[in-house]
């Protein structure tokens, strides 16, 4: 018999290549089988949602019953999107600044997840920023970054680690950095998957833009986050308050202002590659740690809370 033939006689326990169990009732596998049985297991795994963002989606539905809190409705004066948050949508993301070795950590709301059809099991988290935050030099310069996430309605914690991206305009001098990233990515991920799809960034960054609230909109109209309030509160008050989308009969100054407000506003992806989530509202706790290996697949094992 050929050496790269394997014989499983009848009275042999199920054997298992992999995660794959293979019934007793296959007298002989080969070696190429095996393999197919694997790479196979791969396809499926990058095809199946993965359990930690099951865990997050059950999570934030759980909390907003448990605590009362409704997730983003229309509003009357912008029907696309409400005034409030829900705070389990509240995120603490940390970045590293590159002339410090101390981590910079900021809230953020969490906006969906952004996946490619064809790769399930490749989510990307979104949110938003300010292109002229420090955090836009800081993730450029290491994009490696880490999400905690505390839902209180479920007491569920999760700490996503992973590689973030700031897109921006395209016009914007920034934005070739984004280019080169998407260039370079590796092809198990989830960027590289969104690219062969024909994905459009810019759609989805002007998508984000218009459903932000008026108030929201007007916040990109302001000097740079973080510099010194020149004239003080009087010089506040003359910042616009909120921002519709220009039309017929808008001035030129609410042009101007949506064009600057658009070109400050950008995106940012975090890329998960390890995630930490802890269960504290059972008992025994649990904890589990899952972990993006180097074909794109996530595996998983429970750890001591």
């Amino acid at each position: 018999m050929a050496k790269n033939r394997r014989i499983f006689l009848a009275a042999d326990p199920i054997v298992k290549v992999g995660p794959i169990r293979i019934s007793q009732s296959i007298d002989i596998i080969d070696d190429v089988t095996i393999e197919f049985i694997r790479d196979h297991h791969e396809d499926m795994a990058a095809s199946t949602v993965p359990r930690w963002k099951t865990a997050i989606a059950k999570a934030i539905a759980e909390h907003e019953k448990a605590v009362g809190e409704c997730p983003p409705r229309p509003s009357p004066s912008n029907p696309k999107r409400s005034l409030m948050t829900p705070t389990s949508q509240v995120i603490q993301l940390a970045s590293i600044d590159p002339s410090s070795p101390i981590p910079h950590v900021r809230s953020h709301i969490f906006r969906e997840f952004v996946t490619p059809t064809s790769s399930p099991g490749l989510p990307l988290l979104l949110t938003t920023t300010d292109i002229r935050t420090p955090k836009t030099t800081q993730i450029i310069s290491n994009p490696h970054v880490q999400i905690a996430w505390w839902i209180e309605g479920t007491q569920e914690q999760f700490r996503v680690s992973g590689v973030a991206s700031a897109i921006p305009a395209p016009t914007n001098m920034l934005y070739k950095h984004f280019v080169h990233n998407v260039k370079h990515a590796k092809q198990t991920s989830a960027v590289a998957a969104l690219t062969r799809e024909g994905f459009d960034w810019e759609a989805k960054r002007m998508a984000m833009f218009r459903g932000m609230s008026g108030h929201m909109k007007a916040s990109w109209c302001r000097p740079v986050p973080g510099s010194r309030l020149e004239g003080g509160e009087e010089e506040a008050k003359k910042w616009p308050v909120r921002l519709e989308e220009p039309g017929e009969h808008s001035t030129d100054e609410d042009r101007k202002n949506w064009e600057k407000a658009l070109g400050n506003f950008a995106l940012v992806i975090v890329d998960p590659t390890d995630v930490d989530y802890v269960e504290l509202g059972v008992v025994p706790n649990r904890r589990t740690r899952f972990w993006k290996n180097g074909d794109g697949v996530w595996d998983e094992e429970a750890l001591v809370p």
